[in-house]
C-alpha cells in the first residue's frame, strides 16, 4: 500500500504535464502490444505453413503446393503464391526472382505498421516530461522572486523537486517504450529474413527442376 500511495502522491505533485505523458504512454503501449501479438502470430503461422509446403516443393509438385498455398492468406502464403504461378509459364528465374521481390515490397510495409509510432510516442513522453519540468521551474522561480527572502532557499528546493518529477516520469515511459520499439523492429527483421530465406530456397528449387526437366527432354530428344 505504501508503494502505491507513493506513486499517487508522485503523479498528483507532478503536475498537469503528468497527464499527457500517461496518455502518450499508453497509446504507445497499446500500439506496441498489438504490434506484438501481430508479428508472433505472423511467425508462427509462417512457420506452419513453410514447414508443410518445403516438402511439396521439394518433391517438385508444384501444383499440389500451389494448391496447398491457395486458400491461405499468410505472408509466406502470398510471397510463394507469387512465384509458383509463374513458375509454369516462365522459363527465367530473373522474372520469377522479380515477382517475389514485388510480393516482399507489399509484404514489409504490413509488417512494419505502425511500430515506428512506438519511438515517436517514446520520444514525446521523454520530450513531455522536460517541457513539465521547464515549466515548472518558471513557476518555481516566479514564485521565489515574491517569496520572504527566509523562505526562498525551502521554496525553491520544493518547487524544483516537484518540478523534476515530470522529466523522471516522462523516462519511466519512454525508456520502456523504445525498448519496446527495438524489440519489434528485430522481431520484423527476424520475419523478413524468414520470408528472403523461403524464397530463395523456392528459387533455388525451381530452378533445379527446370535444369533436370531440360536435361530429360535433352536426353529424349538425343
Amino acid at each position: 500500500m505504501e508503494i502505491i500511495e507513493s506513486m499517487v502522491r508522485f503523479f498528483q505533485t507532478g503536475g498537469a504535464f503528468m497527464y499527457p505523458i500517461l496518455i502518450v504512454f499508453t497509446i504507445g503501449l497499446a500500439i506496441a502490444m498489438e504490434r506484438w501479438v501481430k508479428l508472433t502470430s505472423v511467425r508462427r503461422i509462417n512457420s506452419k505453413m513453410w514447414d508443410q509446403v518445403h516438402p511439396v516443393l521439394e518433391e517438385g509438385d508444384f501444383d499440389k503446393a500451389r494448391e496447398i498455398i491457395a486458400d491461405d492468406d499468410s505472408t509466406i502464403s502470398n510471397l510463394l503464391n507469387m512465384g509458383l504461378a509463374r513458375q509454369g509459364s516462365v522459363r527465367r528465374r530473373d522474372d520469377i526472382e522479380i515477382a517475389m521481390e514485388e510480393s516482399m515490397m507489399e509484404i514489409i510495409p504490413q509488417l512494419e505498421k505502425r511500430t515506428p509510432y512506438v519511438a515517436l510516442f517514446s520520444n514525446i513522453s521523454t520530450l513531455l516530461g522536460l517541457l513539465g519540468t521547464i515549466m515548472g521551474l518558471i513557476e518555481a522561480f516566479t514564485a521565489v522572486a515574491n517569496a520572504n527572502p527566509a523562505e526562498k532557499a525551502d521554496l525553491l528546493s520544493a518547487s524544483i523537486s516537484v518540478a523534476m518529477n515530470t522529466t523522471a516520469f516522462g523516462l519511466m515511459a519512454g525508456i520502456p517504450l523504445l525498448i519496446l520499439h527495438a524489440l519489434l523492429t528485430s522481431k520484423t527483421g527476424d520475419i523478413v529474413d524468414s520470408l528472403e530465406m523461403a524464397s530463395v530456397k523456392t528459387l533455388n528449387i525451381i530452378s533445379e527442376f527446370a535444369k533436370r526437366q531440360a536435361a530429360l527432354a535433352s536426353k529424349s530428344n538425343g
